[in-house]
C-alpha cells in the first residue's frame, strides 16, 4: 500500500504519490512528461506531447454537456528541489521520501512538489474519473514553469480552443487569484583578477535561514544569505585586510537563499573571528521575530584557488553589500499588495568572473523595467556587465468575468461562505497564456500548500479535498 492510501480523495492523492515517485525537478521532465503521454493514450485520449515536454490531453464532454464551452485545466509538472544539506537523496534518478503527518503531507529532506504536483494530479483525476460532469475539456501540462516558465513560453496554442482556463497553481485555500505580476530576470557579471596574498584562508559560512518562495513570501522579512554574505564580508574588511577567493549562494532564481559561502584569506585570523562573532549577535537580534537559527561562521581551511586582487574583493563585497534586494514598493491600491520586489537570488564564482542572478517581480511593467535597470547600472558602475535573459508580462485583472461568478456560486456551495478575490505578487501562466489567447476568461486557484521551495513544505490533506470538490462543482455549473 502507497504511504497516501486511504487518504481521501483516494484518487487525487493516488496519482500525487505517482508523480512523487518520478524524478521532475525542473530541467529533467523528461520522465514525468512521458507518465502523462501514457496516461492519455491508455485511456483512448487525444493527446499531443512536445519537443520542451509540454504534454495536451483532450476529453471528450460528458453527456449533457456537448454544447458547453470549452475548459482548459492547466498545471506544471515540474518541481522546484530544494534539500537539506544533509539529505543524500539523488533528486535527479530518485522520487521522493513522502510522509503523512496528522493533516499534513511532507518529503523529508526536500521539498514536496506540491507547487504544482497536486494540481496536475487533480487534472488526471478529472480525467481519469468519467462521473464528473463538464463539457470539452483541454488540460494543459507544462514544463519548466519553475526556470522562466519555459514551457507554456514555447508552447503552440494554434489547436486549443478554450474560453475559460481554470489554472491549478495557487498555494492558498479560499482565494481565486486574478492577476499576477510579470517577471524579470537580470544577471550580473563582474570580472575579477587574481594576484597572490599572504594570510590565513578561511571558510565564511551564512546559514541556517527560512528562504522561501521569491514572490509569495518576500514581503514576511526573512532574510537573504547572499545579501548578508556582503555584509559579512564588509564587517570583516572594516577589521582586518582580506582577499576573496570563492562566493557562492543561492540555488534558483524563484527562491529566496537560505545559505552562502565563501572562501576568504586574512591578514588577522583573531580580528576577522571577532567581526563574524559580532555580526552573528547583531543579526540575532535584527531578525529575532522572523529567523531562528541564523548563523555566521568563520574557520580555517585549506584551497588551492588563488586569492583575487585587491580592487576585485572590494567591488565583489561592494557589490553584494549593495545590491538592491526584497519589497520595493506596496501597492497603493490593493491593500497588503507587493507591487514590485527583488530577490537577489544567486551569486557564484569562476576563474575570473563573479555571477549574480536576480528575479524582479511587479504588477506594473514599467517599475519592473526600472528596478531591472537599476541592477544594470549598479554592475557597470562596478565595472561588470549585465543582461536581461527573461521577461514577461503581468496578468491584468479582469473586470467582467464569466467564469469568476460561476466559481463564485460553485464555492458558496461547497463553502457556505464568499470566496476572497486576490491578486498575486508571483509569477502564473494564466499572463503568458492569456496573452497568447487574449480571450481567454482566467482564474487560478488550490489547496493550502505551506512553506514553499523549502525543504518544510507541507501539502494540506483537508484543503485538498475541498478544492477537490470546489474543481468538480465548478465544471458541472460550467454548462
Amino acid at each position: 500500500m502507497g504511504v497516501l492510501s486511504g487518504l481521501e480523495p483516494q484518487a487525487v492523492f493516488g496519482f500525487f504519490e505517482s508523480l512523487c515517485a518520478i524524478p521532475r525537478g525542473s530541467h529533467h521532465t523528461g520522465a514525468v512528461s512521458v507518465y502523462l503521454e501514457t496516461f492519455a493514450r491508455q485511456r483512448g485520449l487525444r493527446c499531443r506531447r512536445d519537443e520542451l515536454n509540454n504534454v495536451i490531453v483532450w476529453k471528450d464532454a460528458a453527456p449533457g454537456y456537448e454544447d458547453a464551452p470549452v475548459v482548459m485545466l492547466q498545471g506544471h509538472m515540474d518541481m522546484l528541489i530544494e534539500k537539506e544539506r544533509e539529505c543524500p537523496r539523488n533528486t535527479d534518478q530518485e522520487g521522493l521520501d513522502i510522509f503523512v503527518e496528522g493533516d499534513e503531507i511532507g518529503a523529508h529532506g526536500t521539498t514536496l512538489g506540491a507547487d504544482d504536483g497536486i494540481g496536475v494530479a487533480m487534472m488526471l483525476a478529472v480525467l481519469d474519473d468519467d462521473r464528473v460532469l463538464h463539457g470539452p475539456l483541454e488540460c494543459v501540462f507544462t514544463a519548466d514553469e519553475e526556470v522562466g516558465m519555459q514551457g507554456v513560453r514555447g508552447l503552440n496554442v494554434s489547436d486549443l480552443k478554450a474560453k475559460f482556463m481554470i489554472n491549478l497553481d495557487s498555494l492558498e485555500e479560499r482565494v481565486f487569484t486574478v492577476s499576477c505580476a510579470g517577471s524579470t530576470r537580470v544577471v550580473s557579471t563582474l570580472p575579477m583578477g587574481r594576484v597572490p596574498f599572504e594570510g590565513t584562508v578561511c571558510a565564511l559560512m551564512v546559514d541556517g535561514f527560512i528562504g522561501g518562495h521569491s514572490g509569495e513570501d518576500i514581503h514576511r522579512g526573512r532574510a537573504n544569505a547572499n545579501r548578508l554574505m556582503g555584509r559579512a564580508l564588509m564587517e570583516i574588511m572594516a577589521k582586518t585586510d582580506l582577499r576573496l577567493l570563492t562566493v557562492s549562494g543561492g540555488a534558483k532564481d524563484n527562491t529566496i537563499p537560505r545559505d552562502a559561502a565563501a572562501l576568504i584569506a586574512v591578514k588577522d585570523l583573531d580580528a576577522a573571528k571577532a567581526a563574524a562573532a559580532e555580526l552573528a549577535e547583531a543579526l540575532e537580534n535584527e531578525y529575532r521575530a522572523t529567523e531562528k537559527k541564523i548563523r555566521v561562521r568563520l574557520f580555517p581551511t585549506r584551497s588551492s584557488f588563488t586569492p583575487m586582487d585587491e580592487d576585485s574583493t572590494r567591488r565583489a563585497a561592494t557589490f553584494l553589500f549593495c545590491a538592491p534586494n526584497g519589497v520595493q514598493m506596496m501597492s497603493a491600491e490593493v491593500p497588503g499588495l507587493v507591487q514590485t520586489s527583488l530577490n537577489f537570488a544567486q551569486v557564484y564564482t569562476e576563474d575570473d568572473k563573479m555571477v549574480c542572478r536576480f528575479m524582479v517581480r511587479s504588477s506594473v511593467n514599467s517599475q519592473a523595467a526600472e528596478i531591472a535597470h537599476r541592477v544594470m547600472a549598479l554592475t557597470r558602475a562596478m565595472g561588470g556587465e549585465a543582461h536581461i535573459p527573461s521577461a514577461y508580462s503581468a496578468w491584468q485583472y479582469r473586470p467582467d468575468s464569466r467564469l469568476r461568478e460561476v466559481m463564485t456560486d460553485a464555492f458558496r456551495t461547497v463553502y457556505g461562505a464568499e470566496p476572497r478575490i486576490a491578486a498575486l505578487h508571483a509569477s502564473l501562466e494564466c499572463g503568458i497564456l492569456s496573452g497568447k489567447m487574449p480571450d481567454l476568461d482566467c482564474i487560478s486557484f488550490g489547496p493550502d500548500v505551506v512553506n514553499v521551495h523549502t525543504p518544510r513544505e507541507r501539502l494540506k490533506i483537508a484543503s485538498t479535498w475541498r478544492t477537490w470538490a470546489l474543481l468538480r462543482e465548478t465544471l458541472r455549473r460550467l454548462k
